[in-house]
């Protein structure tokens, strides 16, 4: 007899009708299969399931594949777990910030109270005070959270959490009143420091004076965030950055190119996320950019070093580069060695010129700014 056509709900259903078929009793079928006469009444009326071992048997004694008789099993024991499953709503949003958000990194750098993932309700309740909203399904991370940050590049979640802090943080600095004079003013300031990587402990109460909430805030594994720039209102200007690069050309240049974006008044509609603006192997910058980022490339780099006495050094000088040459360059323009060496490196593409001179700078600027990472916990405010 052919079974593959039959609509059978369970396994006990075919059971059954291939009783039928032949005119066994259930008593003969235990009788044949070696098993309580009850065994078979249990099968038959969907009380015990079908195991692996009692598919062979049928299949022996029925000549119908064991798998068929698996499989009805399989179904009915499914389609049973629908029926009596309580539905769970969150279980998809809970699915997504778990899988999505770095949850244990957030627990640890003290951005969400709880133990352990495994705390959910802690967990849950403070990634709602962290996003600020009062369900979990309108956390922005979610792909139907009706709120959406216009940001600059398509973020991820990791990088949301990330701008989330720096907002968060920065709506609580006290600053000087903006004003697009302060910024160029603030820029100037900053631009006769670079001849010492200490004075540039300078810089967050130079922006601070001019307006601007600086904030640093180590990344998280994998983001690959330089800096970013956006506004609070029209009069409040932010700076965040990583510093996920320790040296003082990397430091400089993010910097000038995110004061740029604040001197343009750029971020205003959209935030200004800047991701990968030099490559983690070899520190060149990222020339796939906008208009807007390509111009605050440019303001850095002659920020940095002017661009024309940058040139005219390569030109000149190239192919072989001596230290003093490259001292005396970096005397003329009243910048520290570090500056020079990192233009130079991504003018040539030669990432192993001068690279003794790219020093450290994390410790002498955190000293000074309000800082998230590597340690130290900002504030974590209540709203």
């Amino acid at each position: 007899m052919s079974t593959k056509n039959e609509q059978y709900k369970t396994p006990g259903q075919l059971v059954s009708n291939l009783l039928k078929e032949r005119g066994w009793t259930q008593k003969t079928l235990s009788v044949i299969m070696g098993v309580d006469s009850n065994a078979v009444s249990l099968i038959i009326n969907a009380k015990r399931q079908v195991d692996a071992s009692m598919a062979v048997v049928l299949e022996e004694v029925f000549n119908v594949p064991a798998k068929r008789f698996l499989d009805l099993q399989k179904s009915y024991d499914l389609a049973k777990a629908r029926i009596e499953a309580i539905p769970d709503p969150d279980r998809k949003t809970r699915a997504h910030l778990y899988g999505e958000l770095p949850v244990n990194d957030m627990i640890k750098r003290g951005w969400v109270n709880a133990k352990n993932v495994r705390d959910t309700e802690n967990v849950e309740a403070s990634l709602k005070h962290f996003f600020g909203v009062n369900r979990l399904e309108d956390i922005e991370t979610l792909p139907h959270a009706a709120k959406r940050t216009e940001i600059s590049v398509d973020a991820t979640p990791t990088q949301l959490a990330w701008l989330y802090r720096v907002k968060s943080i920065a709506s609580n600095m006290v600053v000087g009143k903006y004003s697009k004079t302060a910024v160029e003013k603030a820029i100037r300031e900053i631009k006769r420091l670079l001849l010492s990587p200490d004075e540039l402990r300078n810089v967050p109460r130079i922006l601070a004076d001019a307006g601007i909430r600086f904030v640093i805030v180590e990344s998280l594994p994998s983001s690959k965030i330089d800096g970013v720039c956006f506004w609070l209102d029209e009069y409040s200007p932010v700076i965040g950055m990583t510093l996920r690069f320790d040296r003082i050309d990397n430091f400089c240049f993010v910097l000038r190119h995110e004061l740029e974006h604040v001197k343009n008044r750029d971020g205003l509609e959209t935030v200004l996320l800047d991701v990968d603006i030099f490559d983690e192997s070899v520190g060149k910058f990222n020339d796939t950019i906008a208009s807007q980022e390509k111009r605050a490339n440019e303001a850095a780099a002659d920020f940095c070093v002017p661009s024309n006495m940058m040139d005219k050094f390569i030109r000149v000088k190239a192919p072989l580069f001596s230290e003093r040459d490259f001292l005396a360059l970096s005397k003329i323009t009243k910048v520290h060695p570090g500056l020079v060496a990192g233009q130079l490196q991504h003018k040539t593409k030669r990432f192993h010129l001068f690279r003794k001179y790219l020093v450290p700078i994390r410790k002498i600027v955190t000293a000074s700014a309000l800082t998230d990472g590597w340690g130290n916990i900002a504030p974590i405010y209540e709203s």
